[in-house]
């Protein structure tokens, strides 16, 4: 059988039942693989719920101020994704239609190469081979070497069968997640045991190829901590600039370099001496 009958076979049976795999509607779509981009599956469940109650089309969320979607995006961390789909809600209204092409959705701000791609094979159901960090890790091992993002693609475009983009990409991706993990990767149960290169022997040629993750940094006494609390205070009341440190709880210097690129990002609005969302 081939890597994709493989997959398939392996998969279909076994997918995880998923809130955003019952929809074909392009922007809820979008807004699952955003929230799913640097968050758990876990904690993007009821958000997506949420955040869609709130916002169900793209001229419903086109139509508010960034500062109300940043409201219900609060707890997700990384706002600058939550700024990326309002701004794509725009660009869809202005379009009058959502984009259905590669180059299209690539136009949409903040949509990268996978994101368009996984839109192009989960809403459309075209035939686009999406490389997320799971089915990067996937074919890494199978090759038996790291891989180049360009390579990794091209790999993942030869083995998508015509047809099927929806189920293979699915199939492939719960098998990087369920059993090809980043550590104790089950590779007994893998339907691509016997095509595998690296078998779990060995130094592992996932660590450090393209489109693979690594560990992030330290979220404890981080920027992007100080920046959370800022932005989940702003999301109650705006915030007097001389209180901006207590609130981050950071050096002055620190959180007024903070602020600046907050308000630069377009993530907060400086009125005066109060801060405020957009």
């Amino acid at each position: 059988m081939t890597l994709a009958g493989d997959v398939l076979a392996w998969g279909l049976p076994r997918l995880r039942d998923l809130p955003w795999r019952r929809t074909r509607d392009p922007w809820a779509v979008l807004v699952s693989e955003v929230m799913l981009q640097q968050t758990q599956v876990a904690r993007v469940i009821p958000k997506w719920h949420a955040f869609l109650d709130e916002f169900p089309t793209t001229e419903a969320c086109a139509a508010v101020p960034l500062g109300d979607v940043l409201r219900h995006w609060q707890g997700l961390g990384y706002p600058r994704r939550a700024r990326n789909l309002h701004g794509a809600a725009v660009t869809v209204q202005q379009l009058g239609e959502f984009p259905s092409t590669l180059d299209g959705l690539l136009a949409l701000p903040g949509v990268g190469g996978y994101t368009a791609r996984a839109v192009l094979a989960f809403a459309f159901e075209s035939d686009a081979a999406v490389v997320d960090t799971n089915i990067a890790r996937v074919y890494a091992r199978v090759a038996g070497r790291r891989l180049t993002a360009r390579e990794v693609q091209a790999v993942a475009d030869d083995a998508l069968p015509s047809g099927a983009a929806w189920e293979f990409n699915q199939c492939i991706m719960d098998l990087g997640a369920v059993l090809c993990r980043p550590s104790s990767p089950a590779c007994g149960e893998c339907p691509l045991r016997v095509s595998c290169a690296w078998h779990g022997h060995g130094d592992d040629p996932a660590v450090g190829s393209a489109g693979v993750s690594r560990s992030q940094a330290r979220f404890e006494g981080s920027d992007r901590q100080a920046r959370g609390r800022l932005m989940k205070a702003l999301s109650g009341a705006s915030v007097a600039v001389a209180d901006a440190p207590a609130v981050m709880r950071c050096a002055e210097e620190r959180s007024h370099r903070l602020v600046a690129n907050l308000v630069a990002e377009g993530l907060v609005r400086r009125d005066g001496e109060r801060l405020l969302l957009p």
